[in-house]
């Protein structure tokens, strides 16, 4: 860490003890990306109407943006069924997470996340000095009860993603209403369910919760199975005095003109949404059938977690020629850009979205070469 001279600013000490983020590979020094598998992206790109709404909204760049994103806030409305008034948009549903950390936690306070969860919670916390408090799951899978035995007076928050990333997993919707009745009013439940729309069977996304009681936050994206990550949109809906605290701490305009007339035009076209989840959902199983079908031929120790998400978790052998790290570097070697998790404390896994057809064949050609060459 850079360190500063006595009499030069210097940071908060919950400042000092932050990791930024650090986001998954987009190119490959010296060779061609064949395909990019690291950040669960939409591979299909925004729906053809979110493009031609983002290009007529060009013309009035000059215009600062509706601080009140109203449009999006109505059409999603239209489409959960919900008050446009508790609606609050953001800068992705990264900036929600931060928000509901600086709106409700502070120094002396305690927000609560499981282990393996998404990196930002924890940036969330230490951004204003609340103490993080990490549960600990089962085989990677949020443990409600592990995480009811952590909670003090001294909570605020706590941060649930259902489905989880990393790893892709879930809990069914009996077990996330069970961890909301347990927690004390006083505690923010922040539902993140960014990955919604690619669950399969009994689940719960938190807009009823949110709907019914005052202290259940429950936040979305449009990053990936809309296709707008580049526009950073993200919605949460919540009581109105949640939503009134958090547009206390919001920038005034955080939403860009282009990103709302994107997400209006997206929310509409529902057919698209549908065809991008039906090929994620088939390309998830072929990839898992395939992989799994890999291990059992080479005996290669790679276990995948059973997927909800668009993306396969895959923990990898400790030891010998299968570990997470090499399989990492000879995809890299083959074009394939996957997410090695070392960096979230995860040394035995590789996350692998899913891509166009093309690109999910290319992967697991490349894991076959790799296997037999091992």
């Amino acid at each position: 860490m850079d360190t500063l001279a006595p009499d030069a600013p210097q940071m908060k000490p919950w400042i000092a003890a932050m990791h930024a983020y650090v986001p998954g590979k987009a190119r490959i020094d010296g060779r061609p990306v064949v395909a990019r598998l690291a950040s669960n992206e939409n591979p299909f790109g925004p729906s053809p109407q979110a493009i031609a709404a983002m290009q007529a909204a060009l013309a009035d760049g000059h215009r600062y943006p509706d601080p009140a994103s109203t449009g999006l806030r109505e059409a999603l409305a239209a489409l959960h069924g919900l008050d446009p008034a508790r609606i609050v948009a953001g800068t992705g549903s990264d900036e929600l997470i931060h928000l509901a950390a600086s709106a409700f936690a502070g120094p002396g306070d305690e927000v609560i996340h499981v282990r393996h969860g998404f990196a930002v919670y924890e940036l969330a916390a230490r951004r204003v000095g609340a103490d993080v408090v990490v549960a600990p799951d089962r085989d990677y899978v949020a443990d409600v009860d592990a995480l009811l035995a952590l909670v003090t007076p001294r909570t605020r928050v706590v941060y649930l993603a259902n489905p989880n990333n990393p790893t892709g997993t879930i809990i069914p919707a009996s077990e996330v209403r069970r961890l909301h009745a347990a927690l004390p009013g006083h505690v923010l439940f922040v539902l993140d369910c960014a990955y919604a729309e690619f669950a399969e069977g009994d689940y719960e996304d938190g807009l009823a919760l949110a709907d019914r009681y005052p202290n259940v936050f429950a936040i979305r994206t449009f990053s990936k199975i809309y296709g707008l990550a580049a526009q950073r949109i993200g919605w949460g809906y919540a009581a109105a005095p949640v939503i009134a605290a958090l547009h206390r701490v919001r920038a005034p305009f955080n939403v860009p003109t282009t990103g709302q007339a994107a997400a209006v035009a997206a929310v509409a076209d529902q057919l698209y949404i549908e065809r991008v989840r039906a090929h994620t959902l088939q390309w998830r199983r072929w990839l898992q059938d395939e992989i799994e079908t890999l291990n059992r031929r080479h005996n290669a120790g790679i276990r995948v977690l059973p997927p909800a998400a668009n993306f396969l978790l895959l923990e990898c052998a400790e030891t010998g020629p299968f570990t997470a790290a090499a399989l990492n570097e000879g995809l890299l070697a083959a074009g394939i850009i996957t997410r090695y998790l070392a960096v979230q404390a995860m040394p035995r896994c590789l996350r692998i979205s899913i891509g166009t057809e093309a690109e999910t064949r290319a992967a697991a050609s490349a894991l076959a070469d790799i296997l037999a060459a091992g």
